[in-house]
């Protein structure tokens, strides 16, 4: 798995750089969380569910299904007043979706792991993507504080971090270009 830092930040950049709103922290803060929080199944490991399962560690919470029901509850939960078929609505829903998706997708591009269940509940089978260069960050978070820790994180600022910036960066122009025809 990639570390929660950079699952967030990947779900700050979707959501600065999707169109048509500009998001506000309760907004960003709950993308980035929809971003980390398919690691949760690691608890699966302390109830004895193997890896392999589909409840089992990147099973059901890293697939599409699961994203798409994450953005459901948290657009239902945090936004009931606005309307699920509203231009607001449907970019909410986009963007919790994108930013629990995006969870699997670099998962998917680790060293590590036995693959991610995207199709997961009609498909268990373990998926990476033809890219892993991205060093898998250890469960345990003691081991993330040393050598291994080190080796994920500049793996992480060089393949995820700096393209994300980079996206930010080159995207300033056009947000501001954007948000003043609005």
């Amino acid at each position: 798995m990639a570390s929660a830092f950079t699952h967030a930040f990947t779900a700050f950049t979707i959501g600065k750089l999707l169109p048509g709103h500009s998001l506000g922290w309760k907004t960003l803060c709950l993308g980035m969380f929809c971003a980390a929080m398919p690691d949760l199944d690691v608890v699966s490991f302390k109830l004895g569910i193997p890896y392999e399962h589909m409840f089992g560690h990147r099973g059901i919470t890293h697939s599409i299904a699961f994203a798409a029901l994450t953005a459901l509850v948290i657009k239902g939960i945090f936004y009931r007043k606005v309307a699920w078929t509203s231009h607001l609505g449907i970019f909410l829903l986009s963007f919790f979706f994108l930013s629990t998706v995006s969870h699997a997708v670099l998962d998917a591009m680790t060293t590590g792991g036995k693959g991610v269940a995207i199709y997961a509940p009609f498909d268990n089978s373990r998926h990476f993507l033809p890219w892993r260069f991205i060093k898998v960050s250890p469960i345990q978070m003691s081991d993330f504080f040393g050598e291994w820790g080190k080796r994920v994180l500049i793996s992480e600022f060089k393949y995820v971090w700096i393209p994300c910036m980079t996206a930010l960066i080159l995207s300033i122009p056009f947000r501001y270009v954007f948000r003043n025809k609005s």
